[in-house]
This record gives structure tokens, C-alpha cells and sequence, in this order.
């Protein structure tokens, strides 16, 4: 790691280009539901959001993070930090999941998995594998600017978790796992070689390590080089369950010895693995890792991290036995000043020219699903047709929908609702969105407005959408709210007519995961399929605040 960040000219080059483009960003975002940042202390996790399969480099004092946003687009989060505490969303490296009309419709679960982030002459490097078509790579000189169009640099079926690594001497590797759903075998890891240019393979590749004796469901490997040892971080045990391993060799194939370098232990941090290895200007190391907390996604905590005869000691050994277990709270790394708290936006108030960046849709947008006009303060969402027979959500791509940012929380919005010609048939409003989904909308009948409470459960199933609760509006408008609580996402929902007094509506709704991510919270807009043509919601702000 430390022969891997010398600043050169290429650094300082990269450097520059992107604290141009952060001092001309906006005004620091501050969470009112969650902030890692404690003064000289930071708490567990530093990202109560589903930022999964974390992977973060250094470059210079500049601290790049990404992680997995399989179907959702844009994908590859582009997250930036100057402390390795406070991080800002900046940008995606991916505005389109490929290939382009393949994900013009959800395929939840499916798309961009375990991305691993690097910096290579004066390029910043992505790689990542989708499990149907992958390993896919993506550069550029300027993280915060354009990525260049994705190379796919390893062609098949179950290819995932992938990492580039380039020795001194100048070649070329990519360590990989693979996906048991796709390719009918998994716990391997792999280890192909590349060009230098790190654009394709070379052979078939090597199995390096084989799982399935003490580490079923080995995965995500991160490939670095210290002290002439190879080292692969790579998570063990599944995703809710597992550890973190750690294998070193002197030669890039092997043998490997093996370390389980981080437990749960006697922690209420579960499966605490797959992450990044990363260390401050000064020297110190330190770790990242995620949490699966079910509904509220795969959340980033940062663990202390020193080397005892060339293994890593990651966390605190609370017991001894040889084995780190991860703190909740700890204090800052030092890197030498303070810097601001800042965290990924949350509230929206449209009143920008764009779609705050922690926005997503479901699938590759298409533009007529939304406009958002020069000087115009609320967001229109078009009335899109759900096609015929659908009886959910969940194959519709124009949710807009962001991350939980936190174990306790409230969304809220004012919508109104036009529908045109449409006589009934358009629905727009506040959705919570998983495996089950509920949503307060307002629609349209030939009599009037409703409000409506509406959810289907096993959506992923075709679990069909019931209407729950349903009472006459006064208007097109409302106000609707959905208040979050622990444990672990429990909904509910209420609406009100003039913005003062709100009435709940349905019993408590408990949040589930989507595919592979966490539940998300937004908004949408849709009309059936046999309405006529048109309607659209205007959105006058998304907010999230304290309950």
C-alpha cells in the first residue's frame, strides 16, 4: 500500500484538477439524522447508508470511496473525503448500468457488484463484475469530472468481485470470485493476468485459493503488495454472518497462507468484512468495512488498523485470541487539521437546476420521465404507463428513489397531482420500496381525488398491491410523510391537507431489503396502462428529518 501512494507529478496533476471542481462544489451537506463525526472522536458506522462493498484509495491527502449500485443508475457512488470521516457524494462513474437497453428495465440484484477503486499513472481505475456478462473497467483523470466509456475486459458468465493490481516489474493481474447462481461453483478465488494497459486478460486465469474446506462464500478480494509479501483481503462466511481473511504469499500464485484478521466476537457488529485497506500521509492504517443491517443495506464502518509480523490486526482483540473485533467508537486518524462534517445529501427542495446526486431510478433513465426546468422549484414527474398485467412496483423503472440514511428518520413531500384528459388511472407519491413495498399516493377518480395507502408484499414474487386505506381529498394536493424507527425500518405512513395536521394511515409497515440492497425511500409517478396518455406530479421538496 505505502509503495503504492507516492505522490509523483501524475498525483499532484489529478489533485488539482479535482480540488478545482470541490471548491466550486455547493455548500457542505449536514445530516440531521446521521453524522460519524464526534470532534476528536468518530462513531460507528461513518455511513449509516447502504454504501455496499465499500472500496476506498488515498490519492495524496484526497480519500476516493465507491461501492456496488447493481441495477440502480447511475451507478458506481463517486464519494470523496479529505479526513476519511466526513464524506461527500460527488459524482458516479457510471450515468448508464451496461449494457444500455438490457438495464432500460429493472433487474433488480443484477448490474454493477463489488467495484474495487485504484490509482495507476495518473489515472483513477474502476473494475467490477456483473455476474451475466463481466468484468468490466472503467478510468479517468479526474474522478469527479467524466469517466470514460467502460472497457469489458474479461467476458463470461459468474464473474465477480474483481481487482486490478500492477507489480513493480510492471505487469499486470486481476483477482477475482466468482458467482455460484451464474457459473455453478463459488468460495474461489482466481487470478488471471492483464495487459499493462489493464484493459483485457491474457489467459484463462489460475484458482489461487479454494474456500469451500474453512471459508464457504469467499469473495470480494482486494489485491496489495508490502514487505515483498502479496496480500488478498477477501470476506468469508456470507454477508450477514462472515469474517474478514486475509491471504500473503511471495508469489502472486501461491501457495497462500490464510488469517482470519476480523470477527464479530462479543460486538453487535455482524459479519464485519469486505472492504479497504488504506493508510494516512503519515503512515497509520486503517480498514473498511460494511454491515449488512437487513433493511437499513450494507452501512460503512472504519476500523483501526497496525501490522504485527507482516499480518494485519484490524479492530480491537478483545479476547486475545489473535483475532480484531470492530469498535464502535474510536479516535480520528490523524491527518494533520480538522476539516468541516459533511455528509451525502438527503433533502431535496428541487429547487436546483438538477436531481440532488443521492437520487437513483430503478433503471437506465430515459428522459421523458422527469423534467426539472432553469428556474423552475418543484420536480415534474410524467405519468408513465406500467405495463399491462403487472400487479407491483417492482418491475417498474421510474421509481426515484434514495438510500435510508439512518436507523431513525422522516420523509416527507407535498405532491400534486394533474392528470390531464385521464378521468382515473394516475398515481403519483412517497414510496418505501424493498421485497415488500408501501406507498401513500394521491389518485384520480372519475369523482375526485384520493389519498390512498397501498402495498404489496413479496413483490419480488408478484405479490399483488392492495389498497389498504383510501379516503376523499378536498384537492389534487397533499402532504405525505412516512416516519422510520427502529428496529430495522418500521414505517409509518401519514398525509395531511394543509401541511400542519397529519393523519397516520395503516398499521406499521416493516421495511424490507430489495435485491441485494437495502430498502430505499422516494418518490414516483405512473398511470395504468389503459388510461389515456399524459398527467404528471409536481413535487415541491423531499425532506428528511429527525423524527
Amino acid at each position: 500500500m505505502k509503495t503504492k501512494s507516492i505522490l509523483n507529478i501524475a498525483v499532484i496533476s489529478a489533485l488539482s484538477v479535482a480540488s478545482t471542481y470541490l471548491n466550486a462544489q455547493e455548500k457542505n451537506y449536514v445530516s440531521e439524522v446521521w453524522t460519524a463525526d464526534q470532534g476528536k472522536n468518530y462513531r460507528n458506522p461513518i455511513l449509516y447508508a447502504d454504501y455496499s462493498d465499500p472500496d476506498v484509495i488515498r490519492v495524496g491527502e484526497n480519500y476516493y470511496m465507491t461501492a456496488s449500485s447493481f441495477n440502480e443508475a447511475p451507478g458506481l457512488p463517486i464519494l470523496h473525503s479529505k479526513d476519511m470521516i466526513n464524506w461527500k457524494l460527488v459524482n458516479y462513474a457510471l450515468p448508464e448500468v451496461l449494457p444500455k437497453e438490457h438495464f432500460s428495465i429493472p433487474k433488480r440484484g443484477d448490474g454493477v457488484w463489488a467495484p474495487s477503486i485504484r490509482f495507476h499513472k495518473g489515472e483513477f481505475y474502476i473494475y467490477w463484475g456483473d455476474p451475466d456478462f463481466g468484468i468490466y473497467m472503467v478510468k479517468t483523470k479526474d474522478p469527479l469530472g467524466a469517466w470514460e466509456k467502460p472497457v469489458l475486459v474479461m467476458e463470461g458468465k459468474g464473474l465477480i468481485d474483481s481487482c486490478p493490481f500492477w507489480d513493480d516489474d510492471g505487469n499486470a493481474y486481476l483477482v477475482h470470485g466468482w458467482a455460484g447462481s451464474r457459473a455453478g461453483v463459488k468460495s474461489l478465488l482466481s487470478v488471471n493476468k492483464m495487459n499493462p494497459e489493464g484493459t483485457k486478460v491474457l489467459d484463462k486465469g489460475v484458482h489461487i485459493f479454494d474456500g469451500h474446506d474453512a471459508h464457504p462464500t469467499v469473495e470480494g478480494p482486494k489485491f496489495y503488495k508490502r514487505n515483498s509479501y502479496y496480500y488478498i483481503f477477501a470476506p468469508a462466511g456470507g454477508v450477514a454472518t462472515g469474517w474478514q481473511l486475509v491471504l500473503r504469499s511471495k508469489n502472486i500464485y501461491g501457495p497462500y497462507e490464510e488469517k482470519v484478521v476480523l470477527e464479530q466476537g462479543s460486538t453487535k457488529i455482524n459479519g464485519p468484512h469486505q472492504g479497504a485497506w488504506v493508510d494516512t500521509p503519515a503512515g497509520d492504517d486503517w480498514f473498511y468495512h460494511f454491515q449488512d443491517v437487513d433493511a437499513g443495506g450494507r452501512i460503512v464502518h472504519l476500523q483501526p488498523m497496525k501490522w504485527e509480523k507482516d499480518w494485519p490486526v484490524i479492530g480491537i482483540d478483545n479476547n486475545k485470541n489473535g483475532i480484531g473485533e470492530p469498535v464502535l467508537t474510536y479516535k480520528k486518524p490523524n491527518i494533520g487539521q480538522a476539516y468541516p462534517v459533511v455528509t451525502p445529501p438527503e433533502t431535496d427542495e428541487f429547487d436546483g437546476e438538477k436531481l440532488g446526486m443521492q437520487w437513483q431510478w430503478s433503471a437506465n433513465e430515459n428522459i421523458v420521465w422527469s423534467s426539472k426546468l432553469p428556474g423552475q422549484k418543484f420536480l415534474r414527474l410524467f405519468s408513465m404507463k406500467v405495463s399491462e398485467g403487472e400487479k407491483n412496483l417492482w418491475n417498474v423503472p421510474n421509481l426515484l428513489t434514495q438510500k435510508f440514511p439512518a436507523p431513525n428518520f422522516t420523509a416527507s413531500t407535498k405532491v400534486k397531482l394533474t392528470p390531464e384528459d385521464a378521468q382515473e388511472g394516475k398515481t403519483a407519491g412517497l414510496l418505501v420500496m424493498g421485497l415488500d413495498h408501501e406507498s401513500i399516493v394521491i389518485t384520480n377518480k372519475p369523482d375526485g381525488y384520493y389519498l390512498q395507502l397501498k402495498r404489496a408484499e413479496k413483490a419480488d414474487k408478484g405479490g399483488e398491491e392492495k389498497i389498504l386505506f383510501e379516503t376523499k381529498l378536498k384537492r389534487n394536493e397533499a402532504y405525505l410523510k412516512v416516519n422510520v424507527t427502529e428496529p430495522n425500518g418500521l414505517c409509518q405512513f401519514s398525509y395531511s391537507e394543509n401541511g400542519k395536521n397529519f393523519t397516520k394511515v395503516g398499521d406499521i409497515f416493516q421495511a424490507k431489503p430489495g435485491k441485494w440492497i437495502g430498502a430505499k425511500v422516494g418518490l414516483y409517478s405512473i398511470s395504468t396502462a389503459k388510461a389515456p396518455r399524459g398527467g404528471y406530479a409536481d413535487f415541491d421538496w423531499f425532506r428528511i428529518t429527525k423524527n
